[in-house]
């Protein structure tokens, strides 16, 4: 039996919010850099060894991507943050997928108003595919940019819920 794998990643484009938490995370830095070294008060200085070790813990979560991995008919999409730490954000089985196609398609567009998951990239010009699944009684829509081999492998698996066009 022939086992069916593939997998896809996408950066996010950066929105005004990552943009504005890069800011303060500099601006945070060089405050506490100015307190360690001209600050004559030791709390002060432990205070910025502080402020400068969180921002070396939390800068590299601004810097991360969306991996979508297919294997036999479950779908997991993974957060990359700083390129080393994976997490698992959300694992679906084909079987929980009532529809999936191109978010541009008109059957698709009834669906708008459901709860989105966006793991997509945010780019106009990528194709964005939009997957409608059951989970937990509630509908969900998930956003995601998939390689052109994990659109063949799902519509392998359920080719009526696949609108692969």
């Amino acid at each position: 039996m022939e086992q069916s794998y593939t997998e896809a990643s996408c950066r996010p484009k950066k929105s005004a919010s990552d943009f504005l938490k890069i800011v303060g995370i500099f601006l945070v830095a060089i405050v506490c850099i100015g307190l360690l070294l001209f600050s004559g008060q030791v709390i002060l200085q432990i205070i910025g060894a502080a402020g400068i070790v969180a921002i070396i813990y939390f800068y590299p979560r601004l810097n991360y991507e969306y991996e979508y991995i297919y294997c036999d008919g479950q779908i997991d999409f993974d957060k990359i943050m700083g390129g080393s730490k994976r997490k698992t954000i959300f694992k679906m089985d084909m079987d929980e997928m009532e529809i999936c196609g191109s978010i541009k398609t008109a059957e698709l567009a009834a669906f708008k108003d459901l709860k989105t998951k966006d793991f997509s990239s945010g780019l106009n010009d990528a194709k964005t595919y939009a997957l409608i699944a059951r989970l937990n009684n509630e509908r969900v829509r998930v956003l995601f940019n998939p390689s052109e081999k994990m659109v063949e492998l799902m519509w392998r698996k359920s080719p009526r819920k696949v609108l692969k066009y």
